[in-house]
């Protein structure tokens, strides 16, 4: 399924949204779950249901277990950062994300059982950029990790986590963003649940 061109905006309520900036403001403070990896990056599914031409968000999925250090997914992320990404602060071995299979497994197993549809992953940056301040946008190496997937990119702007902004772009390309209209009230009450605990579920 594509939504390229079919759908005008997503939807994503109040509490799903705090959910999110919950989230990434938890794992920046350092405040880590059992078994969650500790580092200060927030990577997470969302799902939902599509209503004509709108994606209505009602699940946040938190991905706890980041394997982009276990091999051969080391070898393969440090083959792409060498090609795309570009220079930062941040130290190369702790840049990039890939959800632990089973754990990928495990969320889809939750949306399944929920009749949820996975429009995509979020995560956040942190780190301005000369000419790029605000960080909310994806880079090339984003758009490269999900190229082909017909998924959504949430990129979580944290540069100011007291002003956090999120947008989505269709595979992580810049020229095909997606408008989010943010509801004021609840008129669901969706969950947000580390992934493990339940049936269990890159820059």
């Amino acid at each position: 399924m594509s939504w390229q061109h079919e759908i005008r905006q997503i939807r994503l309520s109040s509490t799903i949204w705090q959910a999110i900036i919950a989230h990434c403001q938890r794992k920046l403070a350092g405040e880590f779950l059992p078994d969650e990896s500790p580092v200060k990056r927030a990577f997470g599914i969302l799902a939902g249901v599509r209503n004509g031409d709108e994606l209505q968000v009602r699940q946040v999925l938190q991905i706890k277990k980041n394997a982009r250090n276990i091999e051969p997914l080391k070898s393969f992320m440090d083959k792409l950062m060498e090609q795309y990404a570009v220079p930062s602060t941040t130290p190369m071995d702790q840049r990039g994300w890939v959800t632990d299979p089973q754990e990928f497994k495990q969320c889809m197993d939750i949306c399944k059982q929920e009749g949820l549809t996975m429009f995509g992953a979020y995560h956040i940056h942190v780190v301005p950029w000369p000419g790029d301040a605000v960080r909310d946008t994806p880079t090339g190496l984003d758009a490269m990790l999900v190229r082909g997937s017909k998924l959504y990119s949430f990129i979580v702007s944290m540069v100011n986590p007291e002003q956090p902004i999120i947008r989505a772009f269709y595979e992580g390309e810049t020229n095909a963003e997606t408008p989010i209209f943010f509801e004021p009230q609840e008129s669901l009450e969706p969950q947000s649940i580390p992934c493990p605990q339940q049936a269990q579920p890159l820059n």
